[in-house]
């Protein structure tokens, strides 16, 4: 099974990408679905047809389901707070304190992830295309498993207190299992790779260059980039729209060569022309799919395979620890050392990194970044760690 997910900026098109995509797997033949976890719900408008929270037939090998976040949140995640509240007041918690402690930031989003998996591993399907919301969610989403395995550690790492095998420490050892699961689903590049949706405009380019960043540090491969929306070129035509829509265009063509040049985007971007009519229905939507894929297939995707996130060389006295995150030349980028681990935020976007074993009894005397990501020199004394 493979799992494809579709993000970029709030309005990019992406909603109609991803609904082509999944029409053209199923045009060749595998079982598919296509699921919308964006609460703007436009996935069931692409298709010209309703859509529920349960998936149903758009074809015969292709299915639609629309999540309700909202609704799961109400007949999922309320239980088990109690549960939790119930058992750490129980513990001799004040009451307030055993509220505050059980509020989960972006239950929402980690709700919707899990009926993604849900859906995934307990249908029949061969492919499943998801809908993200806008970059912004979707990056939040793609953390939360990691983020809240933290977040269980710290908050309930007392366990014992809370009485052997009680029902809290139960649905904590259940959810934090189910945590993991995800972040093993999302960070298995031969399961999961992401299509990153943008529009040729800088503004869009330069919060598309960030997510790259981002999801590369979460271990989370990226396989192709679609540029959509591109003004169609006007040929020999002449007068003032045509003049119009070749500045336009030339515009866009820069905006592009920009993103390839600063290394990001080589040899991934498709391209699809804007529309004069919005695209709806399966015969549109596989219109749109033949000019992104020209025929071929695409899981196949249109990168060129994915590198470890880290690789260690020696270097001197010491040791050089490669980082393999695309760096726009103005990213902002702070390192830090915490204890056994490394912490790297790009853009305001924050991960520890284990540290292999070999560095740990290392300190990091530099760094710098070049094409390829980042280059951490670090001293320390070898055949002593």
């Amino acid at each position: 099974m493979r799992i494809l997910l579709f993000t970029g900026k709030g309005g990019v098109g992406k909603t109609t990408l991803a609904a082509a995509t999944a029409a053209a797997l199923a045009g060749r033949g595998r079982k598919t679905l296509v699921v919308s976890t964006d609460p703007a719900h436009s996935l069931g408008d692409a298709f010209g047809r309703p859509l529920g929270a349960e998936p149903s037939e758009v074809d015969s090998l292709l299915s639609a389901v629309q999540v309700d976040s909202r609704g799961l949140v109400d007949s999922t995640w309320h239980e088990l707070r109690r549960e939790l509240r119930s058992s750490l007041a129980g513990a001799g918690l004040d009451s307030l304190d055993a509220e505050e402690l059980t509020v989960l930031p972006g239950v929402d989003e980690l709700l919707a992830l899990t009926e993604v998996q849900r859906l995934a591993e307990g249908g029949p399907w061969d492919v499943v295309v998801v809908d993200c919301g806008p970059t912004a969610e979707t990056l939040r989403l793609l953390a939360l498993p990691e983020a809240i395995s933290g977040y269980l550690t710290r908050v309930f790492g007392w366990q014992p207190k809370l009485g052997k095998r009680s029902r809290v420490v139960e649905s904590v050892h259940r959810l934090g299992t189910h945590l993991e699961s995800l972040r093993t689903l999302l960070t298995d590049p031969s399961v999961t790779t992401v299509r990153l949706v943008l529009t040729p405009e800088r503004m869009v380019v330069a919060e598309s260059r960030r997510t790259l960043s981002s999801l590369a540090l979460r271990g989370i491969r990226v396989d192709g980039l679609i540029a959509n929306r591109l003004m169609p070129a006007p040929g020999f035509w002449r007068g003032a729209a045509a003049s119009w829509m070749r500045t336009r265009r030339t515009q866009q063509n820069a905006v592009l060569a920009e993103l390839t040049e600063a290394g990001f985007g080589s040899g991934l971007v498709r391209r699809v022309e804007h529309r004069a009519v919005e695209p709806v229905g399966l015969a549109a939507l596989l219109e749109i799919a033949q000019e992104l894929y020209h025929g071929q297939d695409p899981l196949a995707g249109n990168g060129k395979g994915v590198s470890p996130l880290l690789q260690v060389t020696e270097s001197g006295e010491g040791y050089q620890l490669r980082v393999a995150v695309p760096l726009g030349q103005d990213a902002e980028v702070d390192l830090a050392r915490v204890d056994d681990d490394l912490a790297i935020t790009v853009d305001g976007f924050r991960r520890l990194i284990a540290l292999p074993e070999l560095l740990r009894p290392c300190r990091i005397t530099g760094a710098e970044s070049d094409a390829h990501g980042l280059v951490v020199s670090l001293a320390g004394n070898r055949g002593h760690g």
